[in-house]
Formats: structure tokens, C-alpha cells, sequence
């Protein structure tokens, strides 16, 4: 794989230990910014990060999916530091420039389908959600929106509304934005199914809102904080129907399952459906703050002149990095190692059955694979030992991160660029620790 230029190992924080920066920031930081280690990191490379005090750390969790193409790779690197040398900005809505019509043009045809499509380009996952809903109802003249249970879609106080996950995202923070409404997820091992999750949503236009007041669905087709299930085929072709049949615009949130996490360039192409709109942001630009709506044309089209935008939407370093991105993919076959990378892991956790009793489901597509845990022989979620397991792997150098309404599952979100021997490293230490708590909760 790629080899990144070497940086220097001092650190250039001014402090020298992980405890005074932790000292540091509880005085500093509001609690509200929940961080899951008390380490931090002073430079990385591609899969590898070094904390302040010189230890090195293996990357899983890949700054929660934006990593797909690794930390500093050096065609992003060296397409920001061009970019550098020209401008960092202008605001494209006053003095627009080439980087964004060309990287629009790039996202229309890379995306599911051969109709007439446009891209807008904002900062962050839950600007282009909001975006997303804001062109929905502009284009519908409807109100109404319809989210699942379990699903994440950001931060903001419309995202969250969108979200269905209480803790922590919705704590305090209400009341929310009206006419969202939450249908079931179809989840088999939750005892939801697909026809329980369609008769969900045709509960609701009786119950709560009627079909003509709904502007869009929205859906992940592989839910990223609620716990990685993926959305059945079934169910999402059942979708587009009834969205063709409701005059309703079908939205697919790609922010963490797009650039080739799922094996495929988006998870979309699993599928064989044309959604309405899009939405992407994550590994679209290699750790710069980047995202995009991409949609039919007409949809697009229907908000007035002005009704979209944001100061730094559509940044023209973060447009030159995601150039890089796309070209990186596809020139390292990062595709092709998704599902290669996946099909080992998933071997890998499937053979651990065995040995740790508390695995209740492996599950994913192509690299965004999740390992659930219950406590043995029930079907009681198990965080703690979900937690447990994160913890001793951090101890031993491998960052992963939970997930789930229950907190009780693991995902798995490495660069596609990791190389062999430390992806292998660090599902070594996995086993390890998985194993290990396995034992100590059988011995207690």
C-alpha cells in the first residue's frame, strides 16, 4: 500500500503527557463534547497514530468512518498544499471558482443513476441532511418527513430530531422541529421485520401524519450509531415504491457508509435503486471538512436562488482533497480491499463464537462490519462487555468504537489503506481481548 511520508515525533502541543492535556481540557472543554480516551494524539499515518508521549495506537474506528483512504495520504496531502499556493478562500456564492462545478460534475455521474443530476457542497453530515430536507420540502411543497428508529443523522437540532437515539443526542435538547416522525427499523434479530417495519410506516399515515403531508423518507441503508444493521433488500425496494406511489422523495443517508466502506462506492449500489437525494460527507474529503447533497435535477432545483449555501460550504481545500480521495479509490482498488479486508474480519469474529459465548450477531457490507454482544444464552444487550473489550484493546494500542441503542456492539471502521500486517496486528489484539473477557466473565 501507499507509503506516508514520516512527520516529526516531537510533539508540538507545549504539553507532555496525556494527564496534563487531560487536565487541561476538563478545565477548558464543556462535558458536553464527550471524548472516549484520555490519550492524545500528537501526528498519524495512514492506520497508525501516536499519542504525545510517543505510543503508538492502530486506527479501527477512523475518525468514525472519514479515514476510508488513511490518515495524511500523500496524494491528499500534496492536492491541499497545491491548493494552498492558489487560495483557502473566497465564498463560492460570491466568487465561485472551478474545484466546485468540477468535483459537481464528478458526484453526478459517480452516483446511482444516468438522469439529470446536481450537487451542492456544505461543511458537515448534518448540514447536507438538513439541506436534504430543506430541498425535499421545497420541492414538494410538503412538510413532513419520516425517519427510522435507531438511525443517526447528526448533531444539529433538526439532525437530532431526525435521529432515533435518545442518549446521548437528544438529552435536554428539545423540544425538536415538528413533523418528523419515526417508523421501526426492520432488525431479524430484534424481532422486527420487514413487513413489522412497512406496516411501521402505513401505522403512521393513519395514526400521525397522512401520506400527503410527507415530503421524504430518510434512511441509512447500513445504520451507522444505531448499530450497523443493514436495511434488507427487500425492505428498501419496498420504499421506493411506496414512495413512488406517495409522490414522497426517497433520501439515502451515504455520510458514513459512502467512498467504498461498504465494498461498493456507496452502499446505494447494493441495491439497485435511484433515490431523490443523496447525501455524503465523511471519508468525501480525507479528514477536511467536506459534504454533499447530490440529487435529480428538478429536486434540486427547488429551492429559490439563495436558499442554500453556508460560509464555508464548498471550501476550495477540502473540494482539492476529496479530488484526491475519489482518485485515490480508485487507483488503489480500495474497493476490491473493503471486501477483502471485511471477509477476513468477518472470519475472523465468526470463528471467536466458540470461545466468547457473548457474541449474539456479526453482521455488515464489504468493511462496515459489527460484532453484537448479549449476555450469554439470553437476548439481554450486553454493554458492558462491549465496553470492556474496547478498553483492554485500548490498553494494548487498538482504538475501536461502540455503537448501538444499547451500546452494546462494536464496529469496525479501519482505512481501506491499511496494510497487511497491521491490519492482521490489530485483529490480533481484538482476539485477544475479546477473548480475555470472555474468560475473567466465566471465572466470575
Amino acid at each position: 500500500m501507499t507509503t506516508v511520508r514520516p512527520v516529526s515525533q516531537s510533539s508540538s502541543t507545549g504539553s507532555t503527557t496525556n494527564a496534563e492535556l487531560q487536565r487541561r481540557k476538563d478545565a477548558a472543554v464543556p462535558r458536553g463534547i464527550g471524548v472516549m480516551t484520555q490519550v492524545f494524539i500528537d501526528h498519524a499515518e495512514n492506520a497508525e497514530m501516536w499519542d504525545v508521549e510517543g505510543r503508538r495506537y492502530i486506527d479501527f474506528g477512523g475518525g468514525i468512518a472519514v479515514l476510508n483512504v488513511g490518515h495524511r495520504h500523500p496524494k491528499v496531502v500534496a492536492a491541499i498544499e497545491a491548493q494552498l499556493g492558489r487560495m483557502t478562500h473566497t465564498m463560492f456564492q460570491i466568487t465561485p471558482y472551478e474545484l466546485y462545478v468540477s468535483l459537481a460534475e464528478k458526484l453526478n455521474r459517480m452516483t446511482p443513476g444516468t438522469h439529470a443530476k446536481k450537487t451542492a457542497f456544505f461543511s458537515t453530515g448534518a448540514e447536507a441532511i438538513e439541506n436534504a430536507i430543506k430541498i425535499a420540502r421545497a420541492a414538494t411543497g410538503r412538510p413532513g418527513v419520516i425517519a427510522f428508529g435507531g438511525a443517526f443523522h447528526g448533531r444539529t437540532l433538526l439532525a437530532a430530531g431526525l435521529t432515533g437515539k435518545v442518549a446521548p443526542y437528544k438529552l435536554g435538547f428539545g423540544p425538536f422541529p415538528g413533523e418528523i416522525y419515526h417508523a421501526p427499523f426492520p432488525i431479524d434479530l430484534h424481532g422486527v421485520s420487514v413487513d413489522d417495519a412497512l406496516a411501521g410506516i402505513q401505522h403512521l399515515f393513519k395514526s400521525e401524519v397522512e401520506s400527503k403531508r410527507v415530503a421524504a423518507i430518510l434512511i441509512e441503508l447500513v445504520q451507522g450509531e444505531g448499530g450497523f444493521y443493514v436495511a434488507p433488500l427487500p425492505f428498501v425496494q419496498a420504499l421506493r415504491k411506496l414512495c413512488d406511489e406517495h409522490g414522497i422523495l426517497l433520501i439515502i443517508d451515504e455520510v458514513q457508509t459512502g467512498f467504498g466502506r461498504t465494498g461498493r462506492m456507496f452502499a446505494l449500489e447494493h441495491y439497485g435503486i435511484i433515490p431523490d437525494i443523496m447525501c455524503m460527507a465523511k471519508s468525501l474529503a480525507g479528514g477536511t471538512p467536506l459534504s454533499a447533497v447530490t440529487g435529480k435535477a428538478e429536486v434540486m432545483d427547488g429551492p429559490a436562488p439563495g436558499g442554500l449555501g453556508g460560509t464555508y460550504a464548498g471550501n476550495p481545500l477540502a473540494l482539492a482533497a476529496a479530488h484526491a480521495v475519489i482518485d485515490v479509490i480508485e487507483e488503489e482498488k480500495l474497493l476490491d480491499r473493503a471486501n477483502t479486508l471485511g471477509s477476513k474480519l468477518v472470519k475472523k469474529l465468526e470463528a471467536l463464537r466458540s470461545s466468547v459465548p457473548q457474541i449474539a450477531d456479526v453482521r455488515g457490507l464489504g468493511a462496515m462490519i459489527a460484532v453484537e454482544f448479549n449476555k450469554p444464552g439470553t437476548h439481554e444487550p450486553d454493554a458492558d462487555f462491549a465496553k470492556r473489550v474496547q478498553m483492554k484493546a485500548l490498553e494494548r494500542g487498538l482504538v475501536l468504537l461502540t455503537c448501538g441503542v444499547y451500546a452494546n456492539a462494536l464496529r469496525f471502521l479501519f482505512p481501506l489503506s491499511i496494510q497487511d500486517g497491521i491490519f492482521d496486528e490489530g485483529v490480533g489484539i481484538l482476539d485477544q481481548a475479546m477473548t480475555s473477557e470472555a474468560q475473567q466473565a466465566k471465572a466470575a
